[in-house]
């Protein structure tokens, strides 16, 4: 391969991988993107579901101390 169309290939795929991105992404200090994947948003709710905690009622709670 030339290096002319070595080149082209690399932009070829960097735009192909950019126009295949349909999602979101969060951006680091550094400044790049990473793509939030199904695994991160499934991790992020099980950590939400097991941290969860029911409410507490604070007139009931004020009605027992009281």
């Amino acid at each position: 391969m030339t290096q002319r169309t070595e080149m082209k290939a690399a932009n070829t795929s960097a735009t192909k991988q950019k126009t295949d991105f349909h999602g979101a992404a969060l951006i680091d200090a550094q400044g790049r993107e990473i793509p939030i994947t199904e695994d991160m948003v499934q991790q992020a709710c099980e950590h939400l579901e097991h941290a969860w905690q029911y409410p507490i009622n604070h007139a009931q709670s004020a009605r027992r101390v009281g």
